[in-house]
């Protein structure tokens, strides 16, 4: 991959996942987060009021940053910044889609837009990665 080979515009590979209670509780236990929201169904519906057990923002961002990950994999390219805010909440269950496009080409700089979308194709984890192709 080089610079002069890319243009604004172009996307990277999306992926389509679903997170389930199981890969959320270990996900969480790895964090040692302890937030009931994320394990405890009753709480998180009873108590907090979610329609379900909510799956953690750092979850999102890490799939965002796999997707530029798998993007330059056995590139000379590096990530160099990453950035990402979630607006709104998924739940286990939800189909989720990730991806990106690149946004910048600035030198050996590529910025790209990425994103998390639900099932209606509303971004509710916008993120932003800078790669430097060596």
């Amino acid at each position: 991959m080089k610079p002069g080979e890319l243009s604004v515009g172009d996307t990277l590979p999306e992926r389509e996942l679903v997170c389930d209670n199981v890969q959320l509780f270990f996900y969480n236990a790895a964090l040692w987060n302890a937030h009931r929201i994320h394990y405890d169904l009753p709480y998180a519906t009873d108590v907090e009021g979610y329609p379900g057990l909510v799956v953690a923002g750092p979850l999102m961002g890490d799939w965002i940053a796999q997707v530029v990950d798998e993007w330059i994999e056995g590139e000379n390219a590096e990530l160099v910044r990453f950035e990402y805010s979630n607006r709104q909440a998924a739940y286990t269950g939800d189909k989720l889609t990730t991806g990106g496009e690149i946004a910048a080409i600035d030198g050996n700089d590529v910025t790209v837009d990425l994103y998390v979308k639900n099932a209606d194709g509303e971004v509710i984890t916008p993120g932003k990665a800078v790669v430097r192709i060596n």
